[in-house]
Parts: C-alpha cells; structure tokens; sequence
C-alpha cells in the first residue's frame, strides 16, 4: 500500500517514531544526530521514507523541511543544510552561490518523476493536449490573452480557463517550463500557484474549468478526483500520439517531454558524518523500493550503482553541468559518460 502523501506536508517535521507508536524520550531526541534537509516538495515524501529506514537502522533524526527546489539549494549553498531535495538540476547562479561560500557537493540522481497535466473529473472535451497547445497557452505571451479554453483549440467550450500550477521556486516550475515554454523559469503569471501539491490538487478537483501541473505522485494519489490529459509530443514524430503519464510511461521515456529524474545534494562537509552517510546508503539501496512504495519511479540500477560510486568517491558539481535541466537526456546516460 502507498503511504500517504498528504500526511508529509509539514513546513519542518522530526522523523524519530519508535516501533509500535511509542514516542522517543526528548532526552534520547535531543542527543541523536541530526541530518537537516531541505527543498523540492516533489522528493520530500521519497526522503521522509528513506528518514524513516534510517532512523530505525541509526536512531539519527532527520528534519526535513519544504521551500522548494531554490529553498533548498539557497540553503545549501549558505551551508545551512547537509542535503537539499531537488526536482531538476543544479543551476549555474546556485553553483556560483556554493563556489562563492566555499560549499563544494555531491549530486545523487534517486528517481524517475513525470510531470502530469490535469484537468477536473466534469471536463469532457481535454482528453489529450499537444506540446504546442501546451507552449500556447502556458508561454508569456498568454498572459491576458489566452483565457477561454476555445482559444487553446477550435471546438473546445468558450468558457474561461483556469490554471493551477507549481511555485516559481519549484524545480517542477523550472522543468515544466523548459520542457513546454522552451526556456527554463519562463511562464505567463496569472495562474495560481503553490509550493503545496495538494493545493493544487484541491483546486483543480474544485473546479470544473480548471487545468494544473505537478507530480505524477499526487496525481495518482487524486485520481478519483482528477483527469489525466494524454501530451502528443508532435516534435518526437514518432507516431506515437498522446501518451498518458504512468510508472511504465516515464520508465521507459515514452512520455516526452515532461519525465524527468529527481536528486538529492549533498554538502561534502556534512558527507563523512555517520549520520549522513547512513541517510544517503539507504536512499542509493533501498530508495528504489522506496520510490516506488511513495508513487515515484525507480531508475535502472546501474544508475544507482554509478550514484554509489559517484559518493563514495565524493565526486563534486553536476553531471548536467550546473546548467540546469536537459530535456529528454536520461540519468543513465548521463552518469555512465561521466564515468
């Protein structure tokens, strides 16, 4: 059984339950060590998880917090955490910040995501969408434009549309716009938005002219109360059509553009802590198993085994780089021409 997503948002929360209910003493709490996180609402419920395994291996605590992908990396380059969460890649400005406070760090791919798009359960008429009518309707340019759902495609009800979508601090935010608008971080603004997936997932079930993005994970969570809408990526001219977004689909790379790995970032000051590295061990063996226990994707396990590799020989920057999210490049790829 999938444990539940919605039970994870907590701004800060302690991972420290002993067996059967019973709560730790404060006295053993406050002497434990402590791993600090911080980042991507996306991959905080595979962390929560992978905390959980950890603690009752170590008794370490684990306190982990959500201000999305750009939190977590501001707080990581300040030094002010051990391992950020982390929904696209690195950036060059935040690989600049690390550089400039002397903060060096490991980046560890964990899982497979795909980004759904949704619409509420009433809507008849968007069953799939092309990246094009995508690019329309989400691109700066629609800002105060592109409002009724007959301006996306003839034929579709001259009603208004709604939109509901991820923060502009979410890695969710920077992939889906790289992968729709072209150009990462670059959107129309009048759309609701939330670092909180179930925020949007509430306001979308809520209403029946809405569309929304986020995570596979709590779209398949909702899905007695939201619609997935099939993406035909017409640029791949494959022939393949609109794909609906599930495990197997972002699995095996057929829903293009929006599956996409997840990360976590370690500071290389916190790694040699027994703490720490127990945290991260867990995530690169069981956090697989632990992916898909909580909606996610595992990688292949090669993957996990040059991610292994790749702590252990404290290797330091991106394999993308520090430019951000690729399109379309697996993890795989990726780590096996690094190595």
């Amino acid at each position: 059984m999938q444990r539940s997503l919605a039970s994870f948002f907590a701004i800060a929360m302690v991972c420290g339950c002993a067996r059967g209910g019973e709560q730790p003493k404060a006295a053993t709490l406050a002497k434990a060590p402590v791993v600090t996180i911080d980042g991507s609402s996306t991959v905080m419920p595979i962390s929560e998880a992978v905390a959980e395994e950890t603690q009752k291996a170590t008794g370490a605590r684990v306190t982990i917090g959500v201000t999305g992908t750009g939190g977590g990396m501001k707080k990581l380059c300040a030094n002010e955490i051990a391992v950020a969460n982390a929904s696209r890649p690195i950036k060059s400005s935040e690989v600049d910040a690390c550089a400039k406070n002397g903060v060096s760090f490991v980046e560890l791919p964990v899982a497979y995501d795909g980004l759904a798009v949704v619409v509420n359960p009433q809507n008849s008429w968007a069953s799939s969408m092309t990246v094009a009518e995508l690019r329309t309707l989400w691109e700066p340019a629609a800002q105060g434009s592109i409002k009724r759902w007959s301006q996306v495609r003839p034929g579709w009800p001259d009603e208004e549309i709604h939109l509901f979508g991820a923060g502009v601090d979410s890695g969710t935010y920077d992939y889906f716009t790289q992968a729709i608008v072209g150009k990462e971080h670059t959107s129309r603004g009048d759309y609701t938005s939330s670092e909180d997936d179930n925020v949007l997932v509430k306001g979308v079930a809520g209403d029946r002219l809405a569309l929304g993005f986020f995570g596979l994970a709590y779209a398949d969570q909702n899905k007695d109360k939201l619609k997935l809408v099939g993406i035909d990526d017409e640029r791949a001219d494959n022939g393949a059509g609109p794909i609906i977004p599930t495990a197997e689909t972002v699995r095996d790379g057929t829903y293009q553009p929006l599956s996409r790995p997840l990360f976590v970032y370690v500071a290389v000051s916190a790694a040699d802590r027994p703490e720490v590295q127990a945290f991260v061990t867990t995530y690169l063996t069981r956090g697989g198993a632990l992916a898909s226990e909580v909606g996610y994707v595992a990688l292949p396990e090669r993957a996990y085994e040059l991610a292994r590799a790749r702590f252990e020989k404290r290797t330091p920057g991106s394999a993308y780089g520090g430019q951000g999210s690729r399109v379309g490049v697996t993890v795989l790829q990726l780590l096996a021409g690094e190595g």
